[in-house]
């Protein structure tokens, strides 16, 4: 069933009911400014939906790229797709909202129509990215037909977003059930903290970020806000102290030293070493200057560190620094979880995720279950060992629980999504990988915890209420 955008209001005024969109809007859709909304212009679908589904691309009057695929047998529901990340940078990328839907066509060969924003800037902002989100599924509704079923998906970051977004706008009721892969589930007042600790005591052993001779700053800023570093050029400091990308027996006995010890106290694996690295040095930099205009978040203070040849010196030698309350409050209302969900939601996590540790779910279960709405979650775990991507056939599965437990009212349980899992492999023959007795120990296992830092959730629904009734509150769009 193809299903073309409906006409514009002003056209619909008019009585003008075209059967797709001009074709002259597709050839502007990636370049036109931002200052009024584009209606969606047909678009080049991936080449494995070209001959299943019609793709639609536009931009938000809030300067966000999205992408659209309804396919061509439609079940009549909508995914809205909400990206990790945060990509970095001041403008929306055209090509993410393609992109995504490519990574995950899945969705779309499942039948079900697939929503996806680039969101309307790089860098860090929960709420901002649910905005947009949100945006995404309206414009869906006014432009295409109002779907029977809506659900949310959030991978990494965007799990962050999804679940920020149920909780923001659910109570008008536009989402039947919210899918979070992978998701970075923490919360950005407590998910970084183990990154906080990368950043000191990579310092403490290397020396070089920043060397000696540079200017110096506060580590919790990542970097000083006119660094010109580049990541080629952390990638070679983070070499020369450590040799991660040489084999073994080609390290120095101090650069093998010091990458034992920084992997031993942080617990992160190596593999992934650099990209947390980049994170706590890029990403710092955006959220501590772009986002909260020089105040810091983060905080190592009381903080033991062990595991190293040498805690005593460790603990004695890292740097030490306390967090501004204030910029505190304002990254825990962007992006804390609540724990105020109304609606199914179903999490599907690799458990040796390197990036969002497993972990995460434990503190997510936690916070739905201090605000008493755990009854309506499922996780699911799976013995993969990857982040960004998840077995194909997972998704599936995943995707189809969902929508049959919102139309059953019947909640699943781990064994029966696992159960349930082969049937979609036979198609897709990506594996199934479910773990259903595994249960992830607690966040605080895993990730040094701050003071204060034990009881979920980390934000309360009373406190999200009172703070927004600040004049200023939060990161700002």
């Amino acid at each position: 069933m193809r299903v073309p955008p409906r006409p514009s209001r002003t056209r619909r005024l008019r009585h003008v009911i075209p059967a797709v969109v001009s074709a002259a809007l597709a050839v502007s859709a990636l370049s036109a400014p931002a200052a009024a909304a584009q209606e969606p212009a047909p678009a080049a679908c991936p080449a494995n939906l070209q001959n299943s589904a019609t793709c639609y691309t536009g931009q938000s009057a809030d300067g966000a790229y999205y992408a659209i695929a309804v396919p061509e047998q439609w079940n009549g529901s909508l995914v809205v797709h909400a990206h990790g990340g945060p990509d970095l940078g001041e403008k929306s990328d055209p090509e993410r909202g393609i992109g995504d839907l490519e990574r995950w066509s899945v969705m779309v060969e499942q039948g079900y129509a697939w929503a996806g924003s680039s969101y309307r800037r790089g860098g860090y902002g929960t709420r901002m990215a649910a905005a947009d989100t949100e945006s995404l599924r309206r414009l869906f509704v006014e432009q295409f037909h109002p779907p029977k079923r809506t659900y949310i998906h959030g991978q990494s970051w965007g799990g962050n977003v999804a679940a920020k977004t149920i909780e923001i706008y659910d109570k008008h009721g536009p989402y039947d059930g919210a899918l979070l892969t992978n998701g970075v589930l923490g919360g950005g007042s407590r998910g970084y903290d183990y990154r906080v600790d990368l950043r000191v005591v990579y310092q403490y052993y290397c020396r070089n970020h920043p060397r000696p001779s540079e200017a110096q700053y506060p580590l919790w800023m990542g970097l000083r806000a006119g660094s010109t570093m580049t990541t080629t050029g952390l990638r070679a400091r983070l070499q020369e102290c450590t040799g991660f990308s040489s084999p073994p027996e080609e390290r120095t006995a101090l650069q093998q030293r010091n990458l034992d010890d920084i992997l031993a106290v942080t617990r992160i694996p190596e593999r992934t070493l650099e990209s947390h690295l980049r994170f706590a040095t890029f990403t710092f930099r955006d959220i501590v200057h772009n986002r909260l205009g020089g105040r810091n978040p983060f905080s190592d203070k009381g903080v033991g560190y062990s595991g190293s040849h040498d805690d005593t010196a460790l603990n004695a030698g890292v740097e030490r620094f306390s967090a501004d309350p204030t910029a505190v409050r304002d990254l825990s209302y962007d992006s804390d979880i609540t724990g105020r969900v109304s609606i199914p939601v179903l999490t599907l996590h690799a458990i040796d995720d390197p990036t969002a540790f497993v972990e995460h779910e434990a503190a997510y279960r936690a916070g739905l279950r201090g605000a008493k709405r755990d009854k309506h979650l499922v996780q699911t775990f799976t013995d993969e060992h990857e982040h960004s991507g998840l077995s194909t056939s997972e998704y599936a599965n995943s995707i189809s629980a969902l929508d049959a437990w919102v139309r059953s009212g019947k909640k699943p349980t781990p064994a029966s999504i696992a159960a349930s899992c082969p049937a979609f492999d036979a198609s897709y023959g990506t594996g199934c990988y479910y773990k259903p007795a595994f249960t992830p120990a607690p966040y605080a296992t895993r990730v040094n915890p701050r003071p204060d830092g034990l009881d979920w959730p980390a934000l309360s629904a009373d406190q999200e209420k009172k703070w927004s009734r600040l004049p200023s509150v939060g990161i700002a769009p």
